[in-house]
């Protein structure tokens, strides 16, 4: 779930959980209705002590929700300084000069609450690749030059939030391999649609990690899962990356859907039951943009999207924890 837990500074999200703002007592008992085992967020802030996750997790467990003993996160590519002009408009240290868009670092990073332990001697953190590293790296020109710069592309990481393969150890049974990230919104930006490319470039990591271009593939049991930030149908984007990724035969898509029926928005082809996000109609509308996709030899067991169906206090709840509804998957190893 993208948690939309972020906050205008820093240390701003601690403030918020220790005076039980009510979006975030909205976001814990959400959790505590789906009661996930394993929990990967998107758009939680970060901080060096880990103080706020782990006051989250306390308050998730307070309200009844579930237990989560372990916790993970890093440092995010956002708000990380890079001494240029990363978006070419001739001005310097501003949020979209950072490495990945941020008011202060750390800003809208990445978080996983487990019940089980994480091998964290086998973790690997891509976030530091940098995008013209990508094998068949889609970088965005301007009047024939790279854009903004060539020193810009230079420096430029792949990923705008982070890119994490996370072991999770689970009690009598292989590991369960966590592969996510949080791709950069593609829109916000100019004819030459960088982060369009860098959205798309973001996606196909994954392919890339996969076909051996970045080491060892996993050998166990794993599951993709992040926001992509792109549905693969409607709004905007370059939708090639997400469709030959959904369409992957090393993953599956079990197609997580709300209940329904669901009526199509104004502007949209694609089935409303598997959208995740509740945006304006009058700006991107509802779309898919977060997605759990387990390996191939996992057996899933059921699905859905907490979209509780409307004028009820439930629904009431989802709406109040943010614009983002959770997507779960219930999975299990074959027999």
């Amino acid at each position: 779930m993208n948690a939309a837990l972020e906050r205008e500074g820093p240390g701003l999200l601690l403030r918020d959980i220790l005076r039980d703002d009510p979006q975030i007592t909205a976001f814990a008992m959400v959790v505590r209705r789906v009661s996930p085992d394993i929990l990967v967020l998107q758009g939680i802030d970060y901080d060096h002590g880990r103080v706020a996750l782990r006051a989250l997790r306390n308050k998730i467990d307070k309200d009844g929700g579930p237990h989560y003993p372990h916790v993970f996160t890093k440092r995010p590519n956002t708000g990380m300084p890079t001494g240029l002009d990363m978006d070419g408009d001739g001005r310097l240290g501003q949020s979209r000069d950072k490495q990945g868009f941020g008011r202060f670092a750390g800003q809208a990073g990445m978080a996983v609450l487990s019940r089980w332990p994480f091998d964290r001697q086998k973790m690997r953190d891509f976030s530091h690749v940098k995008w013209q590293d990508l094998p068949s790296a889609s970088l965005p020109m301007s009047m024939d030059a790279p854009f903004p710069s060539f020193e810009a592309q230079k420096v430029q990481r792949l990923s705008s939030v982070g890119h994490w393969v996370l072991p999770v150890k689970l009690p009598h049974a292989p590991v369960l391999t966590l592969m996510t990230f949080h791709a950069t919104p593609p829109v916000f930006d100019g004819p030459e649609d960088r982060n369009g490319h860098r959205n798309h470039d973001e996606i196909l990591f994954w392919q890339k990690f996969l076909d051996g271009e970045f080491g060892p593939v996993p050998d166990d049991h794993f599951v993709l899962l992040g926001d992509a930030n792109i549905d693969p149908v409607d709004g905007e984007g370059r939708k090639s990356a997400v469709n030959r990724l959904l369409a992957d035969p090393r993953l599956q898509d079990p197609e997580p859907k709300r209940p329904g029926p669901v009526l199509q928005g104004p502007e949209q082809s694609g089935d409303p039951r598997l959208d995740t996000v509740a945006w304006p109609d009058d700006g991107p509308g509802h779309l898919r943009v977060q997605y759990l996709l387990p390996s191939s030899d996992l057996r899933v067991v059921n699905a859905g999207v907490h979209w509780p169906t409307p004028d009820t206090d439930v629904a009431a709840e989802a709406s109040a924890a943010g614009p983002h509804r959770m997507v779960w998957v219930d999975i299990a190893l074959p027999e």
